[in-house]
């Protein structure tokens, strides 16, 4: 498993919530994002948030980035501040 997380910065904490409910919206990943799960990490108080996309094989990761770089966010997605990927190197449940 492998994740891609991109890390935002909003102007107005406000609009992490907005983001939240748009994506919650979405039917599943955009066109042309092999993902297989997406988790969405908020810290309202400091504007930031990380949006993580899990990924069956690197090959697909790298496929997500490909169509993730090549949208247009909507204004209201804040900055996009940074992008880094992850072998799922261990993944413990309850």
């Amino acid at each position: 498993m492998y994740t891609r997380v991109a890390t935002f910065e909003f102007d107005n904490p406000d609009q992490i919530d907005q983001v939240v409910k748009n994506i919650s919206k979405s039917p599943g990943p955009p066109p042309g994002v092999p993902g297989k799960r997406f988790l969405m990490l908020a810290d309202r108080d400091n504007g930031k948030a990380l949006a993580i996309g899990f990924f069956e094989t690197e090959e697909d990761m790298h496929t997500g980035d490909a169509a993730l770089n090549a949208m247009n966010p909507p204004t209201d997605m804040g900055k996009r501040v940074s992008v880094e990927m992850y072998e799922v190197a261990i993944e413990v449940s309850a």
